[in-house]
C-alpha cells in the first residue's frame, strides 16, 4: 500500500513542476506583444524552465522539482516597424519580445498534457488503495 502513496507523492510532485511551466508560459504569452518602453532598454525576454531530479529520502525514489526558471538571451530580439511607438529608434523599429506564440502554445499544450498524465496517475493509485480497502473489509 504504501507504494501507492509513494506514487501518487512523484506524480503529485509532477504536478506542482508542470504548474509552474504552465504558470511561466502563460507569462510568456501575457507579454509576447510587449515593446521595449525606451530605444535603449530591451523587451520582455523569454523565460526558461529547467527541471531536476532530486531524491526523496522518505520514498527512497527520484521525483522532480523547478531546478531554476532563467531568462532566454540567446535568441534575438525581432524588430518591428512602429515609428510613433516611444520605444522607437531613430529608424523608427522597436524591439519586440523574444517569444514565439505557436513555440509557446506547443509548450503548454505539452506541459498541460504531462499535467493530465500525472493526474491520471493519482486518480488509477487511489482508485486501488479504496479497491484494498474494500477487500480488506470483507
Amino acid at each position: 500500500m504504501s507504494e501507492l502513496f509513494g506514487a501518487m507523492t512523484i506524480s503529485s510532485r509532477g504536478m506542482q513542476a508542470q504548474s509552474t511551466r504552465i504558470r511561466v508560459i502563460s507569462e510568456n504569452l501575457a507579454n509576447s506583444q510587449t515593446a521595449a518602453p525606451t530605444p535603449d532598454e530591451n523587451p520582455y525576454t523569454r523565460q526558461k524552465i529547467i527541471f531536476k531530479n532530486v531524491l526523496d529520502r522518505e520514498l527512497g525514489q527520484k521525483t522532480v522539482q523547478v531546478g531554476k526558471i532563467y531568462q532566454d538571451t540567446k535568441k534575438p530580439y525581432p524588430i518591428k516597424y512602429m515609428p510613433d511607438h516611444p520605444g522607437a529608434d531613430q529608424n523608427g523599429y522597436v524591439k519586440m519580445p523574444n517569444v514565439d506564440s505557436l513555440i509557446e502554445t506547443m509548450d503548454m499544450r505539452e506541459a498541460q498534457r504531462s499535467y493530465e498524465a500525472n493526474l491520471g496517475m493519482i486518480e488509477q493509485s487511489r482508485s486501488m488503495i479504496l479497491q484494498t480497502i474494500d477487500l480488506l473489509r470483507r
